[in-house]
């Protein structure tokens, strides 16, 4: 029988257990904390890397088998600069000896913070603690080799950036092992009528565990009436799996209002974070303080849904869009708004072609 989480912490298991930073680059036993600081050898001395502009620094690359259990990061959120650093920044993820990544995000939408600011998430394989403390618990198997890179495409050199990786080190894996993924799109302004595609080109087999929607309106009114929907092993014009709404989608009702005190919905969302599904951030036009986020920008929208207790099984091919359906109060109407996706699944390698990042300046907010 196979003991997890909770349940199997009684259990010993054979594995050895490692950890990557600043500190212990290699993640080498008895490799840590040897750097000299200001307080001495040994007294925090090498406790983050500097980065620079255009650089892609080798945050882990270790030999399997092996599992990565846990992610920290922090980092700068703006320079002097600019204020784009979370979408500047691209993290990207290897597996044995690929040569196109498995995962390539920019370092924000990974951590369901794909605005220019940071926000928490409480989440169960995303947690954003105060103040940007960035953690990803997805287990990450790999039979012989884990590289994991961060590029930065800001325009200056980035000061003081923290990382950890936690892993075990496993005697094998088992055959039906599947990898971890991850992809980012955007489309700016989506066109009227069409859906917009959050992952396509999955082949293989695997289950597909989440999404995270970085989703700024464009027009008025409510702007969540569109259905999620999954194309699963050859569907074509229609899907197997659809939903009713973005709201729905991510376990919430009636457009995330709630009832004031006089039994009238407010005119504004309310956010929420929960093990598997949240909204964890809104930001909407506030002319009356020029200082506050998102004061000169249309309202911002992060929202995400964890496919942990109900994965979305298939064994050839899987597409997952979402429409841009609003309501104005009366009546349904499509509707065209700028949406960024970060997909998240596991499947067989090898994993199909990723389409193309597009450069810093089109991946930023507006």
């Amino acid at each position: 029988m196979l003991y997890s989480g909770l349940n199997g912490l009684p259990f010993v298991k054979n594995e050895e257990s490692r950890s990557v930073s600043p500190e212990n680059p290699g993640g080498s036993k008895g490799g840590g904390g040897k750097a000299a600081g200001k307080l001495g050898p040994g007294r925090k001395g090498r406790a983050y890397i500097d980065i620079d502009q255009g650089e892609t620094a080798v945050l882990a690359d270790i030999e399997g088998p092996g599992v990565i259990n846990h992610i920290w990061i922090t980092v700068q959120d703006k320079t002097d600069k600019g204020v784009f650093v979370l979408r500047d920044f691209v993290l990207r993820m290897y597996w044995d000896d690929e040569q196109t990544p498995s995962v390539e995000v920019p370092l924000g939408d990974f951590f369901c913070n794909g605005f220019s600011t940071k926000c928490n998430v409480y989440s169960m394989p995303i947690l954003v603690a105060p103040y940007g403390g960035f953690n990803s618990f997805f287990s990450m198997p790999f039979r012989r080799r884990a590289r994991i890179t961060i590029e930065n495409q800001h325009p200056g050199p980035m000061h003081a950036f923290f990382y950890t990786v936690n892993y075990s080190l496993v005697p094998e894996l088992p055959p039906e092992t599947a990898y971890f993924h991850a992809q980012w799109r955007r489309e700016r302004v989506t066109e009227i009528g069409r859906d917009y595609v959050i992952a396509d080109g999955i082949r293989g087999t695997g289950h597909y565990v989440g999404t995270y929607l970085a989703w700024t309106a464009l027009e008025r009114y409510w702007w969540g009436e569109g259905e999620i929907k999954c194309y699963i092993d050859g569907d074509t014009d229609f899907p197997t799996i659809c939903g009713t709404g973005v709201e729905d989608y991510v376990g919430g009702a009636w457009g995330f209002y709630e009832l004031d005190e006089s039994g009238y919905f407010r005119t504004e969302e309310s956010t929420y974070c929960s093990p598997f599904m949240g909204y964890p951030f809104y930001s909407k036009i506030d002319n009356t303080r020029p200082k506050a986020y998102g004061y000169d920008a249309l309202p911002m929208h992060g929202l995400y849904r964890w496919h942990i207790l109900d994965p979305i099984r298939f064994k050839e091919d899987f597409l997952i869009t979402v429409q841009q359906i609003g309501h104005d109060g009366d009546t349904l109407f499509e509707r065209s708004d700028d949406i960024a996706s970060t997909a998240y699944w596991y499947q067989m390698e090898p994993h199909g072609a990723f389409p193309a990042l597009p450069p810093a300046e089109q991946r930023r907010p507006r």
